[in-house]
């Protein structure tokens, strides 16, 4: 690259300005994958052009990116499109520093926390360095230093140049009104009061340029490094003696197995023992579940946390150490099932919202990764903690970017009202485009019961009549769920006709066919 400094720059710079053109003043939508893409596919050409290819085992993280990227633009449920496009982030950061050497799967937690440091600091810095370099590397080869010997014939050619395009633009506008009114249009771009948002933009299109310079050039510079942290000694070495650490262990593992006992005489037990306490069956299951997979939180972050500063000396003290770790995680495997039988139990009773739903497949991809912590800890294969992490991380987001969360909440809720429970459908007003196609569903289906029809088809007035999406959004912000919702929409606009819209107050509320109202609002969190 520093062959040719000019194309880095102007490629980088080139990628500021499409970011601007692709976010200024546009709401997301498949700006992102394309922002994203262009960003891999400029740095891959740049890096090949500079003979640097990316480790085999790098080039395996494109696949999971790509997925990503694509439900970027699926899915509008706000918190599987916020790790969406967070998660697409971190493995575009993870390939750009593990790009030659592509010993990501290798990397523990500290390695990840130093190559991400190390990325942050080459986005300040080599920027500069590489312009340094650059000069210096030039004049000791004797050519000539880049200069710009250009700029005043440039200026010269344009101070000549836009009196007679000024001219020329003149009469041709006198000749063609259309042509005319562009010619205004384009003429505003360059009024006086616009002139600090364009400063702004500039400002910022520039420092993107030499931010992802700094990450392009940590990817040919720096991402080569062999050497993990902590792979020939440990990072901290170990401080705490066995005999503290034994203490620690056995005092957990006593108290979670007193409450797994507890467990299996009251709630595995039946409803008969907890009503016999004074409790009803909900509400013993309201009280416990986000407690218990707190505690399963905590007990592995304990967990790791002594398996690195706890000395261990000989393989019997080796083997009592993970003998008690399993026995921990075990336990907390078994308070795991319960949380989960709690947060089944609580959605039974009160249907499905969207933290149940996050909380529900975060519960089971917890429960993986303490079996991979089980497994690695039998292995003596710690360190691939990391990977495990990021594997259920990415596998979490992924069931939440398939499941489509607001979809499933709709046909559980759906479900639910079939069986003759209550229908709540103000809850779903509150949900995004995702769900528009499965309410359009079960606004035809026969089974369900009049009531529930008439309220189904206010939710999707109100979806209709959204005031931010009055206006056709710009390409940028194109969006497949709100497209397929629209289509969805026109389609039913004659089996909608009965219903009105009282648009004198707000928010907006829908009046049915039986002249009930319908607000387009829910006054209440469902958690």
């Amino acid at each position: 690259m520093k062959a040719n400094p000019n194309r880095l720059w102007i490629s980088m710079f080139a990628l500021g300005w499409i970011f601007d053109l692709l976010f200024w003043k546009k709401i997301p939508g498949i700006n992102f994958a394309i922002f994203i893409t262009l960003c891999l596919l400029t740095g891959f050409v740049l890096l090949w052009w500079a003979g640097l290819r990316p480790g085999r085992a790098s080039t395996g993280l494109l696949l999971p990116i790509f997925f990503l990227l694509v439900m970027s633009f699926m899915r509008r449920e706000p918190m599987t499109l916020f790790l969406t496009c967070g998660m697409a982030l971190f493995l575009v950061g993870a390939l750009a520093i593990t790009y030659l050497g592509g010993r990501w799967i290798q990397y523990g937690v500290a390695d990840y926390i130093a190559g991400f440091f190390g990325l942050l600091i080459s986005t300040l810095s080599l920027g500069i360095v590489f312009t340094s370099e650059t000069r210096r590397e030039q004049a000791e080869a004797g050519s000539p230093v880049n200069r710009v010997r250009w700029f005043w014939p440039v200026v010269r050619g344009v101070l000549i140049a836009v009196p007679l395009v000024a001219f020329f633009a003149w009469l041709l506008s006198e000749a063609d009104q259309i042509y005319a009114l562009r010619v205004e249009e384009f003429i505003q771009l360059f009024r006086l009061e616009k002139i600090p948002e364009y400063i702004f933009r500039l400002s910022y299109i520039l420092v993107l340029g030499y931010i992802l310079a700094g990450v392009l050039l940590h990817a040919a510079w720096k991402s080569s490094q062999e050497k993990l942290v902590g792979e020939e000694k440990p990072a901290v070495p170990a401080f705490l003696g066995f005999v503290e650490t034994v203490i620690v262990l056995v005092s957990i593992v006593v108290l979670f197995a007193s409450f797994v006992i507890v467990q299996f005489q009251y709630f595995f037990g039946g409803t008969a023992n907890i009503n016999f306490e004074g409790f009803t069956f909900s509400e013993y299951a309201r009280r416990g579940f986000g407690e218990l997979v707190a505690v399963a939180f905590f007990s592995l972050l304990l967990l790791l946390g002594l398996s690195g500063i706890s000395r261990r000396k000989g393989p019997v003290q080796r083997r009592s150490f993970s003998a008690l770790g399993i026995g921990l995680v075990g336990l907390v495997i078994v308070m795991l099932v319960s949380a989960y039988h709690r947060l089944v139990l609580y959605e039974t009773a009160y249907g499905f919202s969207r933290l149940r739903t996050y909380t529900h497949v975060f519960m089971i991809w917890l429960g993986v990764l303490l079996v991979a912590v089980i497994l690695l800890e039998i292995l003596r294969r710690q360190r691939a903690f990391a990977f495990a992490a990021v594997m259920t991380s990415l596998g979490f987001i992924i069931s939440l970017s398939v499941l489509n969360v607001d979809a499933f909440i709709v046909r559980q809720n759906v479900a639910r009202g079939l069986q003759g429970e209550e229908f709540d459908w103000q809850y779903l007003v509150t949900l995004s485009d995702d769900a528009v196609p499965v309410l359009a569903r079960a606004y035809s289906d026969q089974r369900v019961s009049k009531a529930d029809q008439t309220a189904i088809g206010a939710v999707l007035v109100c979806f209709d009549n959204y005031p931010e999406e009055d206006t056709p959004a710009p390409w940028q912000s194109f969006h497949l769920s709100r497209w397929r919702a629209e289509r969805v929409l026109e389609s039913m606009q004659p089996d909608l006709d009965d219903y009105s819209l009282n648009t004198e107050r707000w928010p907006l509320i829908v009046i049915g066919p039986n002249l009930e109202e319908y607000p387009c609002y829910s006054d209440w969190y469902m958690d």
